[in-house]
């Protein structure tokens, strides 16, 4: 395929810049620095190296590099580039989702005043954190637990359980330390402006993959959790989803109603929600995909490639997808967990990556790493994902080899002397 269009993209992977430029398109990058490598700007027709948060300066650099390169078209699928990208897209009249929705999918408690005002049956009580104070008077009126997030960071950073007013004092030390700080696990591309509570919403968590064309939701694939009520790092993802044909129906059809509600019209989405006693409620949503293999557990299972779709309905070249695609397959993701302390032996990695019925297969400890307790995703020391033909199947696989294929041995620190009297 060859054109001589050309497309901004804001950020991403290899496989964002890859599929972008299977297109045949010229491609402008503006990638962090923090990102940047040397796939990329081998692939690239020019990369602009800045920090894509900063609008600033993102602004003149992308008003300059359309009067060279003359792209018709900004995309970006991921979490730190989409406000960048919508804002270019408004200000060059390119079309595509606008800012203020992408805003109100990133900023949690913007969602949850949107769906408030808009009486949506998917919501839960929320209220922003103003002082100390506020805390407690929100454990009265919704009760305990409740949940306390960030309102724009990402993987589950910085979220806490409230489960009685016992928590507070140390919870509001914990907000005070990270309120105005950068994320510094994982990335520094978010910064923590607020927190929002939450009312807690039981029962089993789901996330659903869409794509919208034009208003139009096209649900991809219902994908189920693996969690651990002990803390926020999500255990892994498996699709289809084990969900009765009721029980399917009731979370798809809450998520193009949400997505109706908020706005979206176009591209990728990633909307996570608890099955309730009551009903479906979304607990966030994001316009792209969804992270932690869900790209390629999709692919695999459904032979649909959201990240090709990503990059190629916004400057049509692709045709709509029809509703509600079959599974051909099953696939699972299973992060690998250790008990903290310090990692002294690592195998069993390249005998489970050859396997065959292994998608993929990464760890990011070796000998000598620390392991720390499990907060949130960015505490996770690898992943194993796998294809099977039945979704038990690929759940029972993955479990095998992250539990007993992957070894990793960690000596457990020694408790702290007890001090001297």
């Amino acid at each position: 395929m060859a054109t001589d269009r050309a497309m901004l993209l804001v950020g991403g992977t290899d496989t964002h810049v890859d599929r972008a430029k299977s297109l045949g398109l010229r491609i402008v990058l503006i990638q962090h620095p923090e990102k940047i490598n040397s796939f990329q700007t081998s692939r690239a027709d020019a990369v602009l190296m800045v920090d894509y948060t900063d609008w600033d300066t993102v602004r003149p650099l992308a008003e300059a590099a359309r009067r060279v390169w003359d792209f018709d078209t900004v995309v970006s699928l991921t979490e730190g580039g989409l406000e960048t990208a919508a804002r270019l897209n408004d200000l060059f009249g390119f079309g595509g989702t606008p800012h203020h929705v992408v805003r109100r999918m990133r900023d949690k408690g913007e969602m949850r005043r949107h769906l408030a005002a808009a009486g949506s049956r998917l919501t839960v009580p929320s209220e922003p954190v103003d002082g100390p104070e506020s805390l407690a008077a929100f454990g009265t009126r919704a009760g305990y637990p409740f949940i306390v997030k960030p309102t724009d960071t990402t993987a589950s950073f910085g979220l806490q359980r409230v489960d009685g007013p016992e928590d507070l004092p140390a919870l509001w030390e914990r907000l005070e330390h990270l309120l105005g700080r950068r994320t510094d696990r994982g990335t520094s591309l978010f910064k923590v402006s607020g927190f929002l509570m939450e009312a807690y919403v039981d029962g089993p968590e789901f996330s659903v993959e869409t794509f919208s064309f034009a208003g139009r939701h096209v649900v991809v694939a219902v994908t189920e959790k693996l969690v651990d009520e002990a803390h926020f790092a999500e255990l892994g993802h498996a699709v289809p989803a084990r969900l009765s044909p009721d029980d399917r129906a009731a979370v798809t059809d809450a998520v193009r109603e949400f997505l109706t509600t908020v706005g979206l019209t176009d591209g990728p989405g990633h909307t996570e929600l608890r099955l309730s006693a009551k009903g479906p409620v979304v607990i966030e949503s994001h316009n792209r995909i969804g992270g932690g293999t869900i790209g390629d557990l999709v692919r695999t299972a459904y032979g649909i490639d959201l990240a090709a779709l990503g990059v190629a309905w916004p400057a049509r070249l692709v045709d709509e997808l029809p509703d509600d695609p079959q599974p051909l397959a099953a696939a699972c993701t299973r992060f690998v967990l250790r008990s903290p302390g310090t990692v002294t032996a690592v195998a069993g990695l390249d005998e489970v990556a050859a396997r065959p019925d292994v998608l993929s297969a990464h760890l990011s400890v070796r000998p000598g790493d620390t392991v720390r307790p499990v907060r949130d995703n960015w505490d996770r020391l690898g992943f194993v994902a796998v294809r099977a033909d039945s979704t038990d199947a690929a759940v029972e696989l993955c479990e095998r080899l992250v539990d007993r294929e992957i070894r990793i041995d960690v000596a457990a620190e020694a408790p702290a002397p007890e001090p001297v009297r």
